[in-house]
């Protein structure tokens, strides 16, 4: 069943343009506002209250509502991981500015390269040069690309053969939105603030929720991409489980597609530095995130045929 509901999940996020597409953002985020109302009153025991109840509850629901429909008919549970999975996942969020940059960038209209890539991200328009736009659209777009599709993918699978269904998706996609909205990042600055204990715990709850994630995706590009430069990459840059992995991530995809991403401070601490972003590069992520997302369909279909025969 996990097999058929992401492959579903995907083929509607592809195949579905709706005026307003479907997500769990919104009454996520009225949850999460919610319990931080009721519970956050600052001291440093209650972050990680309020991260819990804010992220762990609403995946603990999604896992009982699918419990209960399994016992009721299998399709009525196959129907619920494939909507909440249509309302975690997000190609689009990465494949359609990332695809209106490139038009852009192709066309050489590098102002309106740079004025969608300023709404993108939610942050004013800077006049980067052209390597360096290059550079920040391919980083940023690999990691929407892991945020929105393989990290919600990896994490769905891990939970759902525990048999919690798709309560990974909502997991993670909730965890991944409450680390940027109550860090206080710029492009998702929360309503009201936050103490700074729930903003640790939002942090740190982040980076717990996509280490295994993170590493798979970096996994996915060593064996879809080139292999020994992966590796080499992911050495130079291991990062601790708890500690934010978009380092390794932009390490990873260099090796993968042979371009420069990290920042300076960075970059300097690989012996072997690759060329700098080109146009050429943007198509090469492209298929790079394609082919990651085919390998784990590949292999959660030989793990059917391995439990058939």
């Amino acid at each position: 069943m996990t097999l058929f509901a992401l492959l579903l999940a995907l083929l509607i996020d592809q195949a579905w343009r709706p005026a307003a597409p479907l997500s769990a953002s919104a009454p996520l985020a009225g949850w999460a506002e919610t319990v931080r109302r009721q519970l956050d009153a600052g001291h440093s025991a209650q972050g990680w209250l309020v991260w819990a109840v804010a992220v762990v509850v609403p995946a603990l629901l999604v896992a009982l509502v699918h419990g209960l429909l399994w016992q009721l008919h299998g399709l009525l549970a196959l129907a619920w991981s494939v909507a909440v999975l249509v309302s975690s996942l997000g190609f689009r969020h990465f494949s359609h500015p990332f695809t209106e940059i490139r038009f852009a960038l192709e066309s050489g209209d590098e102002a309106r390269a740079r004025t969608l890539y300023a709404q993108w991200r939610g942050v004013p328009a800077v006049d980067w040069p052209r390597e360096e736009l290059l550079r920040r659209v391919i980083a940023h777009g690999v990691l929407d690309a892991h945020r929105h599709v393989l990290g919600v993918a990896v994490a769905y699978v891990v939970l759902a053969a525990l048999g919690l269904g798709p309560a990974g998706a909502v997991l993670y996609r909730q965890a991944e939105r409450l680390g940027r909205a109550w860090a206080g990042e710029a492009s998702c600055a929360p309503m009201e603030p936050v103490s700074p204990a729930v903003a640790s715990a939002a942090r740190q709850g982040w980076c717990w929720v996509d280490a295994l994630p993170a590493r798979a995706t970096a996994l996915a590009f060593a064996v879809v991409g080139h292999f020994e430069d992966v590796l080499e990459r992911w050495r130079a840059h291991a990062t601790p489980w708890n500690t934010p992995s978009d380092a390794l991530l932009l390490a990873a995809t260099e090796g993968a597609i042979h371009v420069r991403l990290l920042p300076g401070e960075l970059a300097e601490l690989d012996t072997q530095a690759w060329p700098a972003p080109q146009l050429s590069h943007l198509a090469a992520l492209v298929g790079l995130v394609w082919r990651s997302v085919v390998l784990w369909m590949l292999l959660l279909g030989l793990t059917v045929l391995v439990r058939l025969f």
